[in-house]
């Protein structure tokens, strides 16, 4: 099992923060990411709640399908990775909460999984946790 974790603080409210990582297209625009909302959730989080599905990557055989399955307004996301990827076994998790101090947002981002060609997944872990960690600081500093 393989593990990216991320802790990010923003200066940007919990509810602005939350808005712009539950939409599946604007998370698209803050991790830089092609992501296509495909699928309505239901309940809380209604279009983006549990059951979404979203598409990663162009359309076409590198694509892989995301789908929400956990959601709390303001405070946690869930997704597995249901269709494509070279990773399987794969949980995303989103916990958002008050920055310690007030003021702001703080982000604990983990994603866990195993490849399924194990050589691959220390490279696939590397750069989820580059990317992820750089996209993250760019929206910080956004302010």
């Amino acid at each position: 099992m393989h593990t990216v974790d991320v802790l990010q603080d923003f200066p940007q409210p919990i509810s602005q923060v939350f808005q712009d990582f539950h939409d599946h297209e604007e998370l698209g625009r803050v991790l830089r990411a092609p992501m296509k909302h495909l699928r309505d959730g239901s309940g809380e989080g209604g279009k983006h709640g549990v059951g979404s599905v979203r598409r990663v990557g162009p359309p076409g055989p590198l694509a892989f399908e995301e789908t929400v399955v956990a959601y709390e307004t303001d405070k946690l996301i869930e997704y597995q990775v249901t269709r494509g990827s070279p990773i399987k076994n794969h949980l995303g998790r989103m916990v958002f909460s008050e920055r310690p101090g007030g003021g702001g947002c703080r982000l604990h981002y983990t994603i866990q999984f195993e490849a399924k060609v194990e050589a691959l997944g220390p490279t696939i872990q590397w750069v989820l946790d580059r990317s992820i960690k750089s996209a993250l600081e760019r929206y910080a500093a956004r302010g």
